[in-house]
């Protein structure tokens, strides 16, 4: 006779302590990638060159979190209480990060690179940290197999929700520092949670509540009063008194108001005074459309800030403007704001103009109408992002929307400062085949400036301008043309989206002054 089967237990659940410490490391898992983030953003900002920026500060990062991995073998005893610890070591020194930065800055911008990377290498050794304490702890409920698998799983589910969160939710809504002291703030509760789970293990817990308390009421006290470093930070930066600031996924917009009058600078770099701007946009549009005739549909790629709208407004022949902005916050400022509108004119406000917050080089690759006259005006090729505008690919597309008696105009950076990259532009439009006509202008604000005229046919020079014009006259256009000595063409290659060489010639050659 069979023996009667033995009953089947139940498999036992995750215990509540499992599932707290599992969600702490998703919670974990995203303040640090938050952090990283922040970092490389940051650096691309200030520093530039968003591609390398990136690459080293993650590269920096992982390295850091390797080596905070490798010295959790010396933690043994009292795992909670060192896991707590650098809970609140990190909720601080990550939390804080963006706020240390953009105030060294502007304070102390000789020491910005070795304070980035040093607090990236430091930050990333207590993330390291973290993971592996948090394993062990684990391991005294979990089985091995079991345990590698879910904590990868919460800690890749962490890093998924702050990538799709940081641009678009995070920084535009609460704006760099304050994603910083957020996630600090969460990294601090995560250190709270530890505290009330292993309470009965603890020594000394009246210490770490007292810690844990001043670390969240600094990171509370810091968040409330965000807008205030932010100001110490850029009115110091800027020096001039700054009457708009926001943070958009696409850049950092500041408009100051001084002696000059108003200043718009996007992520730190200069891109109008309002003392001088006329003569920047002057230069940029009429020499293009006097000569055009009569134009009819004009594009201007970039330029959102309304000024170049204006002038090609001054055309009565103009039937309409499509002005491709990637940043919607940038038009909705010039169109909105009182005294910037008044700027330009109300340009964005004419029943002519059609706003397109696109991105241009996919704007460019959709099919669409020809145009008389195309101005491009971009913010120098800092980065990467921006380089690709600057690119045969890009010209190539930008020549099939030109019709036959068009032209376009790009403004190209210095060629005195930056010689080597003005002239690597010309030399890539004329790889499209397009006639390329470069000229310059003085602006006090930015010293000599150029513009380069891409077209099928010769430039012919018009013979008359607008009324009104504060800085061009028929007689003193020709002057332009003119180029002396150190301004003279040299050998430049061909810039393509597979080498982007002119971004690193314009870092090159505006690092040598600022060096100076």
């Amino acid at each position: 006779m069979d023996a009667p089967a033995s009953p089947v237990r139940p498999a036992k659940g995750p215990q509540p302590v499992e599932i707290a410490l599992l969600a702490s490391v998703f919670v974990v898992a995203a303040c640090g990638l938050v952090y990283e983030l922040t970092a490389a953003a940051l650096s691309s900002y200030l520093l530039g060159d968003s591609v390398l920026q990136f690459s080293t500060i993650i590269g920096t990062y992982l390295f850091a979190m390797g080596v905070g991995s490798w010295l959790s073998r010396y933690f043994e005893r009292q795992l909670p209480a060192h896991f707590l610890r650098i809970e609140l070591l990190v909720a601080l020194v990550g939390g804080a990060l963006p706020a240390i930065l953009f105030l060294a800055n502007a304070y102390v911008p000789g020491a910005f690179r070795l304070l980035l990377y040093g607090l990236v290498m430091g930050v990333g050794t207590l993330v390291g940290l973290e993971i592996p304490l948090v394993m062990r702890i684990l391991k005294r409920n979990i089985q091995l197999k079991n345990l590698v698998s879910q904590v990868l799983t919460f800690d890749y589910l962490g890093a998924l929700a702050v990538s799709v969160a940081f641009p678009l939710i995070l920084v535009p809504q609460l704006g760099m520092i304050r994603t910083g002291l957020l996630f600090g703030f969460m990294n601090a509760a995560v250190a709270v949670w530890a505290l009330w789970l292993f309470r009965h293990e603890l020594r000394r817990i009246g210490a770490h509540a007292m810690a844990c308390f001043l670390a969240l009421a600094a990171l509370l006290g810091a968040f409330v009063g965000a807008d205030h470093i932010t100001t110490l930070a850029e009115d110091k930066f800027y020096q001039d008194r700054i009457v708009f600031s926001a943070t958009s996924p696409y850049q950092r917009i500041v408009v100051t108001r001084g002696q000059l009058g108003h200043r718009l600078f996007l992520n730190g770099n200069l891109q109008f005074a309002e003392r001088d701007e006329y003569r920047y946009h002057e230069a940029l549009v009429h020499p293009v459309m006097a000569a055009q005739g009569a134009p009819k549909k004009v594009a201007v790629l970039g330029g959102g800030d309304g000024m170049a709208v204006r002038e090609i407004l001054k055309y009565p022949s103009v039937e309409s403007v499509t002005l491709v902005e990637l940043d919607p916050n940038m038009t909705k400022l010039f169109a909105e704001h009182e005294t910037l509108a008044a700027l330009n004119g109300h340009s964005l406000s004419s029943p002519k103009v059609k706003i397109v917050n696109t991105d241009a080089f996919q704007w460019l690759q959709q099919p669409g109408d020809m145009y008389d006259v195309i101005v491009v005006d971009f913010p120098d090729p800092t980065n990467f992002a921006i380089g690709k505008l600057y690119t045969s690919s890009f010209y190539a597309l930008l020549e099939k929307r030109l019709s036959a008696s068009g032209y376009a105009v790009i403004q190209t950076t210095s060629p005195l400062v930056a010689r080597k990259s003005y002239w690597t532009v010309a030399t890539t439009i004329e790889s499209v085949g397009l006639r390329a006509t470069p000229y310059h202008a003085h602006v006090p604000s930015f010293g000599e400036w150029g513009y380069i005229i891409a077209s099928r046919r010769p430039y012919r020079m018009p013979d008359a301008l607008p009324s009104g014009l504060r800085f061009l006259t028929p007689s003193t256009l020709p002057l332009m043309f003119d180029f002396p000595l150190d301004m003279a063409r040299v050998p430049a290659e061909v810039n393509r989206l597979s080498n982007q060489t002119l971004v690193t010639t314009y870092e090159q050659e505006w690092g040598k002054v600022m060096a100076h």
